[in-house]
């Protein structure tokens, strides 16, 4: 499955890192829909502290769990592609690469 993100790159969310994600975060399962919302439309996209390679896409809802960030980690140079979507209350450090205004 490719999923346009906001700036129109295609990120690849491939069913082995599908697997991984509702392995690791099993809450993740009924939000699948609603990961092209993530990247197409972020509050805020951050670079990871971590890997220069990888973008942090935000998005922020008040009906998950009384108000919490979905938070999708895709991998951006070569061939772009989801990491991992988890269910996070606050927003990790980082470069600012786009915010919402």
């Amino acid at each position: 499955m490719k999923i346009s993100d906001y700036r129109g790159h295609q990120i690849e969310l491939t069913q082995e890192r599908w697997r991984h994600i509702v392995t690791e975060h099993p809450e993740i399962r009924g939000f699948k829909k609603i990961l092209s919302e993530i990247l197409s439309e972020p509050d805020l996209v951050k670079r990871s502290k971590k890997d220069k390679e990888v973008l942090l896409y935000y998005r922020y809802y008040s009906d998950i769990l009384g108000g919490k960030y979905l938070l999708v980690v895709a991998k951006i140079q070569g061939r772009p592609f989801v990491l991992t979507c988890y269910i996070t209350d606050r927003v990790k450090e980082g470069d600012v690469i786009w915010q919402k205004s």
